[in-house]
C-alpha cells in the first residue's frame, strides 16, 4: 500500500508541476509607436517639405529637391520650438516660433509676423 501512495504522490507533484511549469509567454511588439515632437517629415500646404532632425532643420522643394532653407532647431518646452533659418532663396536669416497643437499639426510664425502650418508625412 505504501508503494501505491507513494506513486500516486509522485504524479499528482509530477501533474501540479506540469501546471505551473509553463513555456514564457512571449513579449508583445508595439507597433510603430505614434511620432512625438517635432522629429521628422512636414509638408506645407504648397508642397514644401521641412525636416527637423537631431536639432538640424532644412526645407527643400517636393518635385527637384532643392534646398530652399536651413538651420537649427530648439525645443523650448515640449510643444513649442524655435527655429533659426537662413533661406538661400532670399538669403536671409530669421528666426520662427513653432507651436505642436496635435502630433500632425505644427503652427508657425515667423519673426515678420507671417504665419503658416506645417502636416505631419506618415
Amino acid at each position: 500500500m505504501k508503494v501505491r501512495t507513494l506513486l500516486f504522490l509522485l504524479g499528482a507533484v509530477a501533474a501540479l508541476n506540469a501546471c505551473t511549469m509553463s513555456s514564457p509567454r512571449p513579449v508583445p511588439v508595439a507597433a510603430n509607436s505614434a511620432p512625438s515632437g517635432v522629429e521628422g517629415s512636414w509638408a506645407d500646404p504648397n508642397g514644401i517639405i521641412s525636416t527637423f532632425q537631431a536639432g538640424t532643420f532644412t526645407t527643400r522643394t517636393t518635385d527637384s529637391n532643392q534646398l530652399l532653407a536651413s538651420g537649427t532647431y530648439v525645443k523650448t518646452s515640449p510643444s513649442l520650438v524655435e527655429i533659426n533659418m537662413t533661406s538661400l532663396v532670399r538669403k536671409t536669416q530669421s528666426k520662427v516660433n513653432c507651436a505642436l497643437v496635435s502630433q500632425n499639426q505644427l503652427n508657425c510664425t515667423s519673426d515678420a509676423g507671417s504665419q503658416f502650418s506645417l502636416t505631419r508625412r506618415m
